[in-house]
């Protein structure tokens, strides 16, 4: 086993799986390039050498996916987080950390695993960075969102910090640690990215679907969760958030899903030689 298993290239088709009374699916919206170094500037060029060097592109960039997890239950169906929309940024318009960024596909993955965006009943979002609220509060200009008639949840400390006016304020709610969102979905509080950063924990039995947002970026974190994120908020709190996360994870049961980790999304913490990394996940088990 290795730290990447799934190559640079993120997933252009949504992935199904079933958990228990659920299913969670994969709905990939596009893609964006992170400079490994300026992204993680307590990162080296040797820790980017060797396996981890498979994580980069030709380009030498850290090749991350944007999508949402749609999870389904009964005739039910929210979304975590919504992608980065129907935009197209090219490397010199964006983060010095960065380099292009894209998204668009969100709705077309939809349409391929048969749901309706006027089904979706809940958008609760991770945190609001662009790339995760695009097709819910920043469609483009002169679109409208197509999730009509969903409600948009984040946690208080995430509406508060955020500087846009929300798409009608009867659409958006608050989340608190430990509620209840959705059924068998939790919020769990996971400052540090933002303010208000949070994850959600889908429970099914003895089994957990970790959905955690921008916690992490790159399998190669999970060895280094004290290396500093650039764009995060309170870098303290985010290295202590990586290091809770990781011992959930570490839990029996217990699976991610890992929203920018290329096409391996799905998968659980396994140990390389004394090096936690990424196993990605066929199905539930």
């Amino acid at each position: 086993m290795t730290t990447v298993t799934r190559g640079t290239t993120p997933a252009t088709a949504p992935r199904t799986l079933r958990f228990g009374e659920h299913t969670v699916t994969w709905l990939p919206d596009g893609h964006v390039q992170l400079d490994p170094r300026r992204w993680l500037p307590d990162s080296t060029a040797a820790d980017w050498a060797g396996r981890n060097a498979a994580l980069l592109d030709p380009d030498g960039f850290l090749t991350a996916s944007i999508g949402a997890l749609l999870i389904r239950h009964g005739d039910r169906a929210m979304l975590v987080d919504a992608g980065f929309g129907p935009h197209a940024v090219p490397a010199e318009n964006t983060h010095p950390a960065l380099g292009a960024l894209v998204g668009g596909q969100l709705p077309a993955a939809l349409d391929a695993v048969g749901v309706d965006p006027a089904a979706i009943e809940l958008i609760a979002f991770s945190h609001l960075h662009d790339d995760h609220l695009g097709w819910a509060l920043r469609p483009g200009p002169g679109l409208a969102s197509p999730f009509v008639n969903a409600a948009f949840a984040a946690s208080a400390a995430e509406w508060s910090h955020w500087a846009r006016p929300a798409a009608g304020s009867s659409r958006t709610r608050t989340v608190g640690g430990g509620e209840e969102v959705f059924p068998g979905v939790t919020a769990w509080p996971t400052p540090g990215h933002t303010a208000g950063h949070t994850s959600y924990v889908l429970t099914s039995g003895e089994r957990r679907l970790i959905a955690f947002g921008d916690l992490f970026h790159t399998p190669a974190q999970l060895a280094r969760p004290d290396w500093r994120v650039v764009v995060d908020a309170h870098p303290e709190r985010g290295a202590e958030a990586r290091r809770a996360l990781l011992a959930e994870l570490a839990r029996p049961g217990t699976a991610g899903f890992a929203n920018h980790f290329s096409g391996a999304v799905f998968g659980r913490l396994a140990n390389h030689s004394g090096t936690p990394c990424w196993e990605p996940l066929e199905e539930f088990y």
